[in-house]
């Protein structure tokens, strides 16, 4: 199983939202290497839901229970969505700041691309990420 963060603008598509909806296409992507990272993920790969903009904070994971497809809100049929279910709120949200701050997560694609809404989450940086929010199982 992979590991990813997948960024929304909370005003736009919240963690609640998702968590309401339940299984939701992640839409509206339109960055070439966020485009081939949602092509990347696999059904079962957990993602780190993050409130980009408002907030700048992991508030929650979801998994892919559909691989991706093309984004119905696209009219040149080039770019592709996923579907991700709500799996669990992160219990104590993980702040930029937090993120920024620890030396163990300075190569996260978070700190290093922070403008990509979709990116890969290492395995080691999976699990301190988790710790930090006092996940005890990703």
């Amino acid at each position: 199983m992979a590991h990813w963060l997948v960024k929304s603008e909370p005003d736009a598509f919240s963690w609640d939202q998702q968590v309401a909806h339940g299984v939701e296409p992640w839409t509206g992507v339109r960055n070439a290497l966020a485009a081939i990272n949602l092509r990347a993920m696999r059904i079962g790969d957990r993602a780190f839901f993050y409130h980009s903009n408002i907030g700048k904070e992991i508030v929650g994971i979801v998994e892919v229970v559909r691989e991706a497809y093309p984004d119905p809100t696209d009219g040149t049929g080039r770019w592709v969505c996923v579907d991700v279910k709500a799996v669990r709120p992160v219990p104590k949200p993980v702040t930029l700041g937090a993120i920024k701050a620890a030396p163990e997560l300075a190569e996260l694609a978070l700190v290093r691309q922070s403008r990509l809404s979709v990116m890969p989450v290492s395995d080691p940086h999976w699990s301190i990420l988790c710790r930090m929010g006092g996940v005890e199982k990703g």
